[in-house]
């Protein structure tokens, strides 16, 4: 969280320093959902205010995540769901949120989470010690004013908040460029140092739990030997991680340990630990760049567009709400259209696919708007426009059905065929295999005939309502299973 709010001011991206960024995302975001599209045109001021909110959330509330005091922690835990909720309300993101969501979980105890689904806690308090009780009580609350009481005030200061005479907040960024750097450079030592402590507290507590949960001395030793040994891995994964975390600011990552640095050299191919942020440049400033691939079997007419399962496209399909599915074609289209075809070989290996007619690429589009049913198109090409959401008084008037609108459009990709040297060379050059020459040898066909009886049943449902089928099945499963016992 904390990278991901700090990359945000790094990448001095001018839309985010004026606090702008939200005017954009909701429409250029790799895959909106239909609030999106509402969202974009909610006004100014409370899109630039939510802008404040996010670096609020993203690189100051993470620190509560470590502070000894209970109530602070479900603060910044609500702060976190109400963040992601958001965010899984108006973009498509597959399990990223949920990921974040189950992680934030270890910010609440037991009785926290009792008390939220049942309406009470389950675990018994005891009485004694009531002076000592309310002491603490007594400066939790001092605690809780002093803190909250300085994220209000610093973030008045820090973003220039006015209430203004027609009741709209003006903000703006009050720091300069340098000064966050200075920032920076100060308070990444403290993360590291806050890791450190709440590392080395957490092993502490887990050495004195297997100390009075063992029974009997050799049930007390393979306690404290199996907490020493995912001790040591937690150090190890800690140690390592501090060297994409640092990457922020090189200064900090060079007072690092040798030898981290070493085991970090050691095992990046396996990806263990990796930098982190989100969203570092708005991209789609002026309208979001939309790839559109056509096919024809003549170069001068004739031109059909193939339709994608969930990018925009068509301008009067309707952005879906597709969590937590991951259409990995539709997500990459998404890129591809940032940069040009030669720095994703894999658009053009997608181009081969179609002008063959493979069905496993078919598949994996809007087979029910496929412009070439039966056989494939003797050219295929790919255009680039830049798409923006239809104006707000479009909709609201009914003038027409349209979701989006897009400019005349730049050529992408070239018509080209599928016997075209340039685009063979071209493939060929890049690695892609041309055909299916992957032979697995089978050794077990009852296990054959079951996996390729399952995909075949799965590739019957619509995605998300496979996956949320499977999730819902589950929840159900797990809560009649106690009606059942009593059976």
């Amino acid at each position: 969280m904390f990278a991901s709010g700090v990359v945000k001011l790094l990448s001095n991206c001018p839309t985010w320093w004026n606090l702008t960024a939200l005017t954009i995302h909701f429409e250029s975001q790799c895959i909106p959902t239909s609030l999106a599209w509402f969202a974009h045109y909610l006004p100014t001021w409370l899109l630039k205010l939510a802008v404040v909110g996010t670096f609020v959330i993203e690189i100051a509330i993470p620190f509560l995540f470590f502070i000894p005091i209970h109530s602070l922690r479900v603060f910044s835990f609500h702060a976190q769901m109400l963040f992601q909720v958001s965010i899984i309300l108006t973009g498509n993101y597959n399990f990223f949120n949920l990921l974040t969501m189950a992680l934030c979980l270890s910010l609440v105890d037991d009785d926290f989470l009792l008390h939220a689904v049942q309406g009470r806690s389950n675990i018994v308090k005891g009485v004694s010690g009531t002076a000592f009780r309310w002491m603490r009580y007594f400066f939790t609350q001092v605690i809780e004013i002093l803190i909250y009481g300085g994220l209000i005030y610093w973030t008045i200061q820090f973003f220039n908040l006015r209430i203004l005479s027609d009741w709209t907040i003006e903000s703006k960024i009050a720091f300069s460029k340098r000064e966050f750097l200075v920032f920076i450079k100060k308070i990444l030592p403290v993360t590291i140092w806050i890791g450190v402590l709440s590392l080395s507290a957490n092993i502490l507590i887990a050495l004195y739990r297997s100390i009075v949960n063992g029974r009997g001395f050799v049930g007390k030793v393979i306690f404290i030997i199996g907490t020493l040994f995912f001790s040591g891995v937690a150090v190890w994964m800690f140690s390592i991680s501090l060297i994409p975390h640092t990457i922020i600011d090189r200064s900090s990552q060079q007072n690092l340990w040798p030898v981290v640095r070493t085991w970090h050299s050691r095992v990046d191919k396996f990806n263990l630990v990796n930098s982190y942020g989100l969203f570092r440049r708005m991209t789609g400033v002026g309208g979001r760049p939309e790839l559109v691939v056509e096919g024809s079997n003549s170069l001068h007419s004739g031109w059909n567009e193939y339709h994608f399962l969930y990018k925009p496209g068509n301008l009067t399909c309707k952005p879906a709400f597709i969590i937590p599915h991951q259409p990995r074609l539709d997500w990459q289209m998404w890129f591809a259209a940032l940069g040009s075809y030669s720095e994703n070989p894999w658009f053009v290996s997608l181009v081969y696919r179609l002008l063959h007619h493979q069905q496993e690429v078919l598949d994996l589009m809007d087979k029910e708007l496929l412009p070439f049913q039966k056989q494939p198109p003797r050219y295929i090409r790919a255009t680039l426009y830049k798409y923006k959401y239809t104006d707000f008084t479009v909709i609201r008037e009914k003038k027409n059905g349209n979701w989006w609108k897009r400019d005349s459009g730049t050529e992408y990709f070239p018509p080209l065929s599928k016997d075209d040297r340039s685009l063979i060379n071209f493939i060929k050059a890049k690695d892609i295999p041309v055909e299916k020459s992957l032979t697995i040898r089978v050794t077990n066909l009852f296990v054959k005939r079951i996996l390729t009886t399952t995909r075949k049943l799965a590739s019957m449902f619509h995605p998300t309502t496979f996956i949320w089928s499977l999730f819902c099945s589950g929840i159900t499963i797990k809560m009649i299973y106690p009606i059942l016992q009593l059976l």
